[in-house]
């Protein structure tokens, strides 16, 4: 049961946001860029920095919301989400790919705990300083959210077909015109 009344039906982050809209849009702004905008990471990479650090926070929502984001812009590739979250070092990704999460589950530990050893590994894998940069955010953001829907005891169903139908949504439409279901016109648009 969520700590404060939030609006019924909107499960995890939603019910958050649409409590207060206002602080939703810098965010779900924040998360498309992040997510799915231009990057020379594809989608699925950054849902799967976005779902490791989910799982490493033990937030279920997030890590389950994101894993079902990652597999549907994968080709539907859920083994590899559920490698990411148990083993990445032994998932069928990119030694770069490997070296971000490295890196971004320094982030989620403490941003001191980014060495310069994890960095170095990540630019001879081929990470560029946007990658690694954008990394830390991704990392650092999802700690953030995270926290907020932990924090707040949001409601977090246990249907799987539910993440993997909103997944599926998300991936093909974008983190903004999704939030248009439950956010008022004027704070989504």
């Amino acid at each position: 049961m969520p700590h404060i009344q939030l609006p019924e039906g909107l499960p995890g982050i939603r019910g958050a946001m649409a409590y207060r809209p206002e602080t939703a849009r810098p965010l779900n702004d924040l998360v498309e860029i992040l997510l799915h905008g231009p990057n020379s990471l594809t989608a699925g990479e950054r849902e799967l920095i976005a779902t490791y650090v989910s799982s490493e926070n033990d937030c279920y929502y997030c890590q389950t919301i994101h894993g079902a984001i990652a597999a549907a812009s994968l080709g539907d590739d859920e083994a590899v989400v559920k490698k990411v979250k148990h083993d990445f070092e032994h998932a069928e990704i990119s030694g770069k790919l490997k070296a971000l999460l490295v890196i971004a589950g320094q982030v989620q530990r403490g941003g001191k705990q980014v060495t310069t050893e994890a960095v170095a590994r990540a630019r001879d894998m081929g990470a560029t300083d946007l990658e690694i940069h954008d990394t830390v955010l991704i990392a650092a953001a999802f700690c953030m959210f995270n926290r907020y829907v932990d924090g707040l005891a949001t409601t977090q169903p246990r249907d799987e077909a539910m993440y993997r139908e909103r997944g599926k949504r998300i991936a093909r439409e974008g983190y903004i015109n999704i939030s248009k279901e439950y956010l008022p016109a004027e704070i989504a648009d």
